[in-house]
């Protein structure tokens, strides 16, 4: 696919972090882009820096996501690329004793369902709405209608203690990868997934120095955090590369990640 400005993206949480650094690469195409993303303050002034649309949206939401892509038609056109960025992340157990006084507990379902709802089925419910929309387009001279990029994580592999969630929520985005893009091939809309390792995003960023060191010295080569922008340009090669279908990429390092 040709990036210019004859095509419109959205991009989940792309605030910040990840997505943030997919908005950036985009705009320097001359992309239109949408972004979604729950904070307000921090979208919009992002928007206005990158020359975005910034919409307000909760992608566990029907309505909200609704709102969002009403919102980034009117102004953008319908879009044909989406990058799926929103995402979050627990540290439970599945059962375990409390140290001090043995107390036994198990996990909370509750939370369990609110990363499934975030990760998992807000990933879908994105692609679903937004490969509807791409149906309404023609097929552009290269051959595609639409391209989408979504984000697991190397924990959908090798997840680690206390990532039962995490890593169920990101398994769910790496499983339905390829159903997905064979539901969408006859109608020329392709779809890739990146497995993320260790990303200098703002979740990292604000630990102290030397734990950061720690976790570089992980990798396996290069021995530090990935940079966002690492991550956006494999997303645009996901998008600009014709036969790049129904993948899912590794992009850490060659970390492979511990038990803990």
């Amino acid at each position: 696919m040709k990036l210019d400005s004859s095509v419109s993206a959205i991009v989940t949480g792309g605030a910040s972090g990840l997505g943030g650094a997919t908005v950036k690469a985009l705009r320097a195409q001359g992309v239109k882009v949408a972004i979604f993303d729950m904070n307000e303050k921090v979208g919009t002034a992002y928007a206005a820096e990158t020359g975005s649309l910034y919409c307000n949206v909760n992608v566990t939401d029907d309505a909200s996501v609704d709102a969002g892509f009403e919102k980034a038609r009117a102004t953008n056109g319908q879009e044909r690329i989406l990058v799926n960025c929103a995402g979050t992340g627990i540290g439970v157990k599945t059962a375990g004793r409390k140290k001090e006084t043995g107390e036994i507990s198990s996990h909370p379902l509750d939370s369990f369902n609110k990363i499934i709802q975030i990760n998992l089925i807000g990933t879908f419910r994105c692609i679903s709405k937004s490969a509807a929309g791409m149906l309404t387009l023609d097929v552009m001279a290269d051959g595609d209608r639409g391209a989408i990029v979504n984000t697991a994580s190397v924990a959908a592999e090798d997840g680690q203690i206390g990532q039962a969630a995490y890593s169920a929520s990101k398994g769910g985005v790496v499983g339905m990868t390829l159903p997905i893009a064979r539901d969408l091939s006859t109608e020329s809309i392709r779809v890739n997934t990146i497995l993320p390792g260790l990303f200098n995003t703002p979740l990292l960023a604000g630990l102290p120095d030397n734990v950061k060191a720690a976790l570089s010295a992980t990798v396996l080569n290069p021995k530090r955090l990935g940079d966002p922008s690492e991550y956006a340009s494999l997303a645009l090669q996901m998008i600009q590369n014709a036969y790049f279908n129904g993948e899912c990429v590794r992009l850490d390092g060659g970390i492979r990640m511990a038990p803990r």
